[in-house]
């Protein structure tokens, strides 16, 4: 087994670079994985890893056997060199490098005929996007697909605030209009969270295949889907505001449906 006890090691150099740069992931087709469950998670997700980093002081070696890898390089690291890769103040003591996937819109496989799909348009914050895929997750939606992303996919903080839900989903990447063709193309209804001509959410019938489409809450969504929905779709408020952070609107949209569908 390889040990790397030095934060100047050039290796290390490298993985700190995937850490923090989007350019360095897309072009290494590479990423960072870190904890246990995390890693897990990825494994199940079909995710291929190529090396597993762990240091004994916080991870000891007869825990490895329990991520259930299979043909990965094992790395030694010291604890100084695995808090120069860790991206989270508590931490496990162990990090994984894996091979990106492909998010085109053609990689989608759905589990349904009449799938129910949720769609966010430009999210920027990775916190509100790690939310939308936990939510997906919990209601074991047939895809996520985001629309003009704004970061990639394996930013750590994506990772991080979706508690491996990133890998548990099945998520496309596009431009609006080649989503919207998309969903055309496969005859699925568009309802779009919006304000504008719209109804009460819980008047619509999302048992045939469905696509709900959230925005930003700063300028909501793009006139392009507003133009291609079935129908608006609106929660009704009852305080003094107007809106709520997309990742709970979205939540409640979803199990909406999921509820017509009896849970299916």
């Amino acid at each position: 087994m390889k040990q790397i006890f030095s934060t100047q090691n050039t290796y290390i150099k490298q993985l700190v670079h995937l850490k923090e740069k989007s350019r360095e992931r897309r072009r290494q087709g590479l990423f960072l994985i870190e904890g246990k469950r995390e890693i897990t998670l990825a494994i199940k997700g079909g995710y291929a890893l190529t090396t597993i980093l762990f240091s004994p002081d916080l991870f000891p070696s007869n825990k490895l056997k329990t991520l259930n890898y299979d043909h990965v390089d094992l790395i030694e690291v010291s604890k100084e060199v695995y808090q120069k890769l860790a991206h989270r103040d508590t931490t496990e003591g162990v990090i994984a490098v894996a091979k990106n996937k492909l998010h085109g819109l053609e990689n989608l496989n759905f589990r349904q005929e009449h799938p129910l799909i949720l769609v966010a348009e430009a999210p920027e914050k990775p916190g509100n996007i790690g939310a939308l895929l936990r939510t997906a997750d919990a209601a074991h939606v047939d895809a996520v697909i985001i629309a003009n992303p704004k970061t990639d996919l394996y930013n750590p903080n994506i990772i991080r605030s979706s508690v491996g839900c990133v890998f548990t989903n099945s998520i496309a990447t596009g431009t609006t209009t080649e989503i919207i063709d998309f969903l055309k193309q496969q005859h699925i209804n568009i309802y779009c969270a919006a304000l504008q001509a719209s109804v009460p959410y819980h008047t619509q019938n999302f048992t045939e295949p469905t696509a709900i489409v959230v925005g930003t809450e700063a300028t909501g969504l793009s006139e392009a889907w507003l133009k291609h929905s079935k129908q608006n779709i609106i929660i009704p408020m009852q305080g003094e505001i107007d809106s709520m952070n997309v990742s709970v609107a979205a939540g409640i949209l979803i199990f909406e449906a999921k509820r017509q569908r009896n849970f299916k």
